[in-house]
């Protein structure tokens, strides 16, 4: 029996941690300096059933169970918005036994995302699939399609799937919409095309900025996941040295909970350094204002 099992045998073992996860969820909230948008790079699912001696589709099935986990923790800590890369589009060059098993638990894990008392009812969540859906089959399309149908209205939170994806696509597609835009707007001269037209006509444009990018499996690199957002000023990166399998709620907890810390330091020390400005314009700067006055009168 290994340790998961035998401490979960434990009497009052789940009500315990039930309680634990409430109370930690409650603090995170009340900061009011938990991440509002979380990105989530689950690498390791391949890795994980290897050394397991699994089979690649029960890898990826344990990864899937380690996601809904960690995004338990995190909507109930008060994560606005989610984004997972799930199946990237550079993946459809791996062996067509691998790929067909992938999209297998995919029609199988979005039904079951959105069945009654399932994550999206239970906490509120609109499902959004997001990436180049004309490269999937018309089920999967279909049963993807129904997904965003059904949790639509939904306004507590949002989860992001990316499947299939990439960052450099994402892009593409967004300034294809700007093309579109310019050419619609072609007669008016206060149309501008800048940053902030092109982040809005990405795939997370009307969404929260990331604030926080995940990656698993101990590899440094984006592996052309949210190129785009990630680049934006205070976004926490963080590399874990485990398989995504692996990964579970403590450790999510743990960077929650330096990320709010993280968060709460430095706005005191913006706080510091505005009453610091404050009190140099009172001391230094009011005399010469009321000069300026006295001549202008």
């Amino acid at each position: 029996m290994d340790n998961q099992s035998t401490t979960s045998s434990i009497p009052g073992y789940s009500l315990t941690l039930k309680w634990i996860k409430n109370i930690f969820s409650r603090t995170i909230r009340v900061s009011r300096n938990v991440p509002r948008h979380v990105g989530f790079i689950m690498d390791g699912n391949r890795r994980y059933a290897r050394r397991n001696h699994l089979q690649v589709k029960e890898g990826h099935e344990a990864g899937f169970f380690t996601m809904s986990k960690i995004l338990e923790l995190c909507y109930e800590s008060g994560v606005e918005c989610a984004t997972v890369y799930a199946f990237s589009i550079e993946n459809f060059k791996r062996s067509p036994h691998e790929v067909d098993a992938l999209m297998k638990l995919a029609k199988d894990r979005i039904r079951q995302i959105v069945a009654s008392g399932e994550m999206a009812e239970k906490y509120g969540i609109k499902v959004r699939i997001i990436g180049d859906l004309s490269l999937l089959d018309k089920e999967l399309r279909d049963d993807m399609n129904n997904a965003m149908e059904i949790t639509k209205n939904n306004k507590r939170a949002v989860l992001n799937i990316c499947f299939p994806y990439t960052g450099r696509e994402e892009i593409v597609h967004s300034m294809q919409n700007v093309v579109e835009l310019a050419q619609a707007n072609s007669d008016d001269p206060k149309f501008i095309i800048d940053e902030q037209l092109i982040n809005a006509n990405l795939y997370t444009g009307d969404q929260p900025p990331l604030d926080l990018l995940i990656r698993t499996s101990g590899m440094v690199r984006l592996s052309d996941f949210m190129v785009w957002q990630v680049s934006n000023k205070g976004v926490a990166i963080e590399l874990i040295d485990c398989l995504w399998p692996d990964f579970g709620p403590l450790r999510m907890a743990w960077i929650l909970l330096k990320f709010v810390f993280q968060k709460s330091f430095s706005n005191r020390n913006k706080k510091m350094e505005d009453e610091d400005l404050d009190i140099d314009f009172n001391e230094e700067d009011q005399d010469e204002i009321s000069i300026k006055a006295k001549k202008s009168a």
